[in-house]
């Protein structure tokens, strides 16, 4: 393994919720970061996050890493989940409030209106 994968690993490995993305979470840098931002702020999920932007090694070594081409990339509890298409039809469906409490991750139960 190389230095950044060895890198990432110790990332996802420490956290429980690391969200890799372009730009912060206060000020995303591209709409798809911007949403999966919004999807954890709105389950009140505490998550990492790693700006990609910053260091063009990351930003090519997590692609590497999930082998996933996009950024930005969500992992929980060492588990690579996906990118904002897949995060999103979870959170739609539930699935993803789910699959945090399953994991041990206390999550904000959407009302049901």
């Amino acid at each position: 393994m190389s230095a950044i994968n060895d890198l990432i690993q110790s990332i996802v490995d420490k956290n429980d919720v690391v969200l890799f993305m372009k730009g912060t979470p206060n000020f995303p840098q591209c709409g798809f970061s911007g949403q999966l931002v919004q999807i954890l702020g709105y389950l009140d999920v505490n998550y990492e996050h790693v700006n990609c932007l910053e260091n063009d090694e990351i930003r090519q070594g997590i692609k590497d890493f999930s082998n996933w081409p996009t950024i930005p990339q969500l992992y929980v509890k060492g588990e690579f989940i996906g990118g904002c298409d897949i995060v999103r039809e979870m959170f739609q469906s539930g699935e993803l409030a789910t699959h945090f409490s399953g994991k041990g991750i206390d999550v904000k139960q959407p009302t049901k209106a």
